[in-house]
């Protein structure tokens, strides 16, 4: 078995600026319209909840490099919020080896951070 690990932290302000300046473009990029539909939804906070889910998908790439075999696609990975509001990671593509990944995210007024936690057979 093997872990690995991913870590991301991204001012809020970034990526609202980015959203602000590029608009639809930056957000049919990054995020699924799942993705969207929730942090829209969200309306004064959407942009911290954007910012958590892109410090999510920037965890997710440094947890798993290595074993993506597709290139980089932010749309790979889009976090999901169960019942219990906890988030989980719906991967769209096949990683060698992946067992198990879980994920950490939260904000607050000027950060969002991720942590990602992939556990790999063999």
């Amino acid at each position: 078995m093997k872990i690995s690990c991913g870590t991301d932290i991204i001012e809020i302000e970034r990526i609202q600026k980015s959203i602000e300046n590029l608009g639809e473009k930056f957000l049919q990029t990054i995020f699924t319209e799942e993705e969207k539909a929730y942090c829209e939804a969200r309306k004064a906070q959407k942009y911290q909840h954007y910012a958590a889910r892109f410090a999510a998908k920037e965890a997710t790439f440094k947890a798993l490099s290595g074993a993506i075999k597709e290139g980089m696609d932010w749309q790979l990975f889009e976090v999901k919020k169960c019942e219990n509001g906890k988030p989980e990671l719906k991967v769209n593509c096949e990683i060698r080896n992946l067992e198990n990944i879980d994920i950490s995210i939260s904000h607050c007024k000027q950060y969002a951070v991720a942590t990602v936690v992939a556990v790999f057979k063999g």
